[in-house]
């Protein structure tokens, strides 16, 4: 049974840092792409960063360059998702996912192509 459980969620206040994680279970993790996405209320979810495992190659919205990171522990099978420079825009719930079809992350990621989800995790960014 494949199975994301994501964590790291807070309450943070602007300009703090933090790191979310996303471990799998059933599946190796390695193999495919993983992104993350969020989904702040009364808005759509989109993506916010994704890996590829093809080439290592990883994809982030403009929005975040240069802050958010994603980056990979495939011997722990997981996925991070580091925050810094946290804004009260970045407020949201945030989801891990993996696409088992594609080795390759497709930017942008759409929620409709990746078939493994985590559970969410909640992070809040005060002014």
């Amino acid at each position: 049974q494949v199975q994301f459980v994501a964590s790291g969620g807070g309450l943070v206040q602007s300009g703090g840092s933090l790191r979310l994680s996303c471990v799998g279970s059933g599946v190796t993790l390695g193999d495919y792409a993983v992104a993350w996405f969020r989904q702040a209320p009364g808005k759509e979810r989109e993506g916010v960063s994704c890996s590829s495992a093809s080439d290592g190659s990883t994809d982030s919205a403009d929005s975040v360059k240069g802050r958010f990171t994603i980056f990979r522990d495939n011997a722990k099978r997981t996925v991070y998702l580091q925050m810094n420079n946290l804004k009260p825009e970045d407020t949201a719930i945030y989801y891990c996912a993996a696409n088992l079809m594609r080795r390759r992350c497709v930017w942008p990621p759409t929620a409709y192509e990746y078939d493994y989800w985590g559970q969410g995790t909640q992070v809040t960014v005060s002014s």
